[in-house]
């Protein structure tokens, strides 16, 4: 694995242990936003409900839900769509690695 794969991987580590309220809260100085738009993150990477579930591990239920309100979403769930959002290769090579 790349160092900056490493380093990704590793973060995300961090934020399950934080989100988990497993850390020590000091240690950590992270952002997690109140909403995301899944459909404006959807739309940008050009894929389908159908796609985008498919390929990051999500219910197209669910993600028709949070697309139409109907679903509030869970803290994971906008930690994990915020890295979609910013760094979706580093996502899909994460899960991807065998």
């Amino acid at each position: 694995m790349s160092k900056a794969g490493s380093r990704i991987l590793q973060g995300a580590r961090e934020a399950l242990t934080y989100v988990k309220g497993e850390a020590d809260v000091g240690d950590f100085r992270i952002h997690v936003p109140a909403k995301v738009d899944v459909r404006a993150i959807r739309r940008r990477l050009g894929l389908s409900q159908e796609a985008f579930a498919a390929r990051y591990g999500f219910s197209v239920a669910r993600v028709r839900d949070w697309e139409q309100g109907r679903s509030n979403m869970d803290t994971p769930s906008r930690i994990l769509l915020t890295v979609i959002d910013k760094e979706p290769e580093a996502i899909e090579r994460a899960l991807s690695a065998a």
